[in-house]
C-alpha cells in the first residue's frame, strides 16, 4: 500500500436507501461497489475510494472526511494536544481501526491506519 501518513484517503458519507445509491451513482458514473454487510457499502472507480453508511436519521452534513496515519495512537495524541475532541475512540472494521475527532470549526473527520 502506497498510502501516505496526513493525506486525505477515504470519504465516507450516509445515505438511507443503500440499493439507490449503487444504483444511481454506478449509473451516472460507473463507480464499481462492495458490499460490507446491510449497512455499509465501499466504492471505487470515483478518483477517491470511499463508502456509504445506513442512516435512519435525516443527513444534514453527510460526508466524513477520513485521513491515513499509521500510528493511531500517536496521531490520536497529537490531535488531543492540539485542543480537539475525541468523538469516537478508536475502533476496528474490516481494513484496519479508526478513530473520530472533532475539529476547531466543529467538522468530524477520521483517522485510519491499516495496522
Amino acid at each position: 500500500m502506497n498510502t501516505k501518513n496526513n493525506h486525505i484517503n477515504y470519504v465516507e458519507f450516509k445515505a438511507q436507501d443503500l440499493e439507490k445509491t449503487k444504483e444511481f451513482y454506478n449509473q451516472a458514473f460507473g463507480w464499481i461497489f462492495t458490499d460490507y454487510g446491510p449497512d455499509y457499502i465501499a466504492f471505487s472507480e470515483s478518483g477517491l475510494e470511499g463508502g456509504f453508511e445506513r442512516t435512519d436519521y435525516d443527513i444534514v452534513n453527510g460526508a466524513l472526511i477520513v485521513v491515513y496515519h499509521q500510528k493511531l495512537d500517536y496521531i490520536k495524541d497529537v490531535i488531543v494536544d492540539a485542543g480537539c475532541e475525541i468523538s469516537k475512540d478508536i475502533f476496528a472494521f474490516p481494513g484496519g481501526h479508526r478513530f473520530h475527532f472533532i475539529d476547531p470549526a466543529g467538522n468530524e473527520l477520521a483517522v485510519w491506519s491499516d495496522k
